[in-house]
Order: C-alpha cells, then sequence, then structure tokens
C-alpha cells in the first residue's frame, strides 16, 4: 500500500472519530461548529493538487466555495423533516436537495469572488431559516451501536477514495463540488438523529453552519495561493486562516450566547 493510500484510508476517518467523541463529550452545538472545520475536503484538495496539480487543484477550491451552497441545501431540508420525521425520510429531502444543487452548481460554474460572495451571504441568511430544534429529551436517546463510529470512518474513507480516484474524469468543477460532499453533515445528522433525538441533530446542523465560515475561508485562500505559492505553503496559508476564523467564529458563539 502507498503512503499516499494509506493517508487517504487513515486521516480524514480518525478525524471523524474524534469530531464524534467531542460530540458526545461536550454536546451537539460545539460537535456541528467543529465537524464544519474542512476535516474532509481539506485531505480531498490535497491528494487532488498532488495528483492533478495545483492549477487543478485550484478550480476544484473555488469550485469548494460555491458548494457551501449544496451543504447548506443537505442541511437545512434535512433539519425541517426531521422536526417531523425519522432520519431516513429527512436524508432523503437533504440529498435530493443537495444534489440539484451540485447540478445547479455545476453549470454556473462561478469565479471566486461570485462564489465567495455568494456562500457568505448563504451563511449570513442560514442561521435564520433553521426551524426551532425539537426538546432534548431522555426518551429520544438510545444507546449508542458498537458499530457507530466505525461505520462513520468507512464512509468518509470510501468518499475520499472515489472523489480522488475519479476527479481527473470529472474535472475540477465537479471535484470541487463534491469534495464538499455532506459526508460529516450527513454521517452525523443520522446517527444523532438515531440514537440522541431529532433535537440533537438540528442543533449539530445549525452549529455547523457558523464553522463553515472557516471552510470557506480555507478554500478561499487556497484557491488564491495554489497558483502562486505551490502546494505546501498554499496549504499552510489556507489551514492558518481556516483556523482563526474557527476561532474568531467560536468567540462571536460565545458573546452571543452571554448576551442571549
Amino acid at each position: 500500500m502507498s503512503v499516499l493510500l494509506f493517508l487517504k484510508l487513515a486521516l480524514v476517518p480518525s478525524l471523524i472519530a474524534l469530531v464524534t467523541l467531542a460530540g458526545r463529550r461536550w454536546g451537539a452545538s460545539l460537535a456541528g461548529w467543529l465537524s464544519a472545520f474542512p476535516v474532509v475536503s481539506a485531505p480531498i484538495l490535497f491528494f487532488v493538487s498532488l495528483e492533478q496539480g495545483p492549477q487543478f487543484a485550484a478550480q476544484a477550491a473555488t469550485a469548494t466555495v460555491s458548494a457551501v451552497l449544496c451543504i447548506l441545501a443537505f442541511g437545512l431540508p434535512y433539519a425541517w423533516v426531521a422536526t417531523r420525521h425519522a432520519w431516513p425520510l429527512a436524508s432523503l429531502a437533504g440529498f435530493a436537495c443537495y444534489f440539484m444543487a451540485v447540478a445547479l452548481l455545476a453549470l454556473w460554474s462561478p469565479g471566486l469572488p461570485l462564489a465567495a460572495a455568494a456562500a457568505a451571504l448563504a451563511l449570513l441568511l442560514a442561521p435564520r431559516l433553521y426551524p426551532q430544534a425539537p426538546p432534548l429529551t431522555a426518551a429520544a436517546v438510545r444507546p449508542a451501536s458498537r458499530a457507530d463510529i466505525p461505520l462513520r470512518m468507512i464512509a468518509s474513507a470510501l468518499l475520499v477514495l472515489l472523489v480522488t480516484h475519479f476527479s481527473a474524469r470529472m474535472g475540477p468543477q465537479l471535484s470541487g463540488l463534491f469534495a464538499m460532499f455532506p459526508v460529516m453533515a450527513s454521517v452525523l445528522a443520522m446517527f444523532s438523529h438515531h440514537y440522541q433525538g431529532a433535537g440533537f441533530a438540528v442543533l449539530m446542523l445549525r452549529g455547523m453552519v457558523l464553522g463553515y465560515w472557516s471552510f470557506a475561508a480555507f478554500c478561499s485562500v487556497l484557491a488564491l495561493a495554489l497558483p502562486r505559492a505551490g502546494i505546501p505553503l498554499a496549504f499552510a496559508a489556507a489551514l492558518a486562516t481556516a483556523v482563526g476564523v474557527l476561532g474568531l467564529t467560536r468567540l462571536f458563539a460565545l458573546r452571543r450566547a452571554r448576551s442571549g
């Protein structure tokens, strides 16, 4: 097994396991916020840049910025349907809206300035569009299965393998859009919905919106820096920016909680 393949199979699933454990320790909102950090898309874009080159990866990163609209198109329908139905129907609604958004963006193909502006506007509006989370009750909680974390890890590993393997055939636009495939959002939402109730899932999905500012900043810096600075410096700058924005959004959330 090559080093690159080993990283694909180990890095992303390990990060998803850590986020899952963080959610069990600190709650739904914080887990959602933390899961929106580019723990899936960053490795995918890194592997794409190594295999397809910086220019290809820069175009994919631009598409990934606009894919914030797609991930919101998954989360919002899922949250609304989850208030009345179980996770299978909520997942069906979320994925149907997600793929429709991908199809529309594949036709639109906006440049970086327009993609960033659209993502920022969507992130400003999205928190107002989520439903009120159902009450968190002990009756809604089920004992977690031993297969919970392994299944999440397997799903994430399959996503990374599929997207990176088919990136050359899909082209930079679709590669970038599918780098934002809602593997974190869907797996976390479905398992949380099943085991901890709809209220937990809705709070987690809403918490992700705040974290997506960090994701959008990461992809924007990466798209700008890759053609100019090369792969190592571009990813270092993008990750540093993402961490800084993630910290700022956490401070904002804490201040809002205290004032509210």
